[in-house]
């Protein structure tokens, strides 16, 4: 069990799999011990924790690891949701989980191998761009309809992808912006100027393990 009368999770500020933690951690309210990690330098205890050794990682106060990002996500909004990001208004959670998976599948996939070409022996990042665009197009044919991606409201699934869509605009935003997805550019800039970005972006110094706790989201 953990010692803190908090939860801890693990994270690292950029990573997108802990930003989208993150937010979902502030929209319900549930304050943890944050421990940001280098990801070069990683801390025993994390590893001890989960032994993939990736951010996020959670271990709520009985000592259970969660160490999937989307399984943090659900893990907090089911405790509160005040948005209804789980589902409302004709869209079930199963709706929302089916539009986020291709996002952590293929795209993702895509994705990689587009940021870090040389990574994945590529010597040309253009093919693996083209790849992952075809997934932003039909994103942005989904927003031309309505301005989140399941309706009017946001929910899980905007949290969830917003933050690799913008990984993958900030690859070459000049080339991003130039494609015709004005929809999805509207979305992605809507979602960097949000509050709920601004507060999860926050920076934090590497955790120390004899530091005193750093509680997020921050208690006023």
């Amino acid at each position: 069990m953990t010692s803190s009368p908090y939860p801890v999770l693990y994270s690292f500020r950029r990573c997108p799999y802990a930003m989208r933690a993150r937010l979902a951690l502030a929209v319900s309210g549930q304050v943890c011990e944050l421990r940001e990690v280098v990801l070069a330098h990683k801390p025993a205890a994390l590893l001890q924790a989960s032994a993939k050794g990736t951010v996020p990682v959670l271990i709520d106060t009985h000592g259970q690891v969660i160490d999937q990002s989307l399984d943090i996500m659900l893990w907090a909004l089911r405790r509160h949701d005040p948005r209804q990001w789980l589902g409302t208004k004709g869209v079930a959670l199963e709706q929302i989980l089916a539009l986020i998976a291709p996002c952590d599948g293929e795209f993702k996939f895509h994705l990689d191998r587009y940021k870090y070409p040389n990574r994945f022996g590529l010597s040309d990042a253009s093919v693996p761009r083209e790849q992952g665009a075809h997934y932003l197009s039909a994103l942005n044919s989904r927003l031309l309809a309505h301005a989140h991606l399941t309706g009017k409201s946001e929910s899980l699934a905007d949290m969830a992808i917003a933050p690799f869509v913008r990984q993958f605009a900030h690859t070459d935003p000049v080339w991003f912006a130039a494609q015709a997805w004005p929809a999805l550019q509207a979305w992605l800039a809507a979602f960097e100027h949000s509050p709920a970005y601004q507060q999860v972006m926050a920076k934090y110094a590497p955790w120390m393990p004899d530091q005193s706790p750093v509680l997020f989201p921050d208690l006023l």
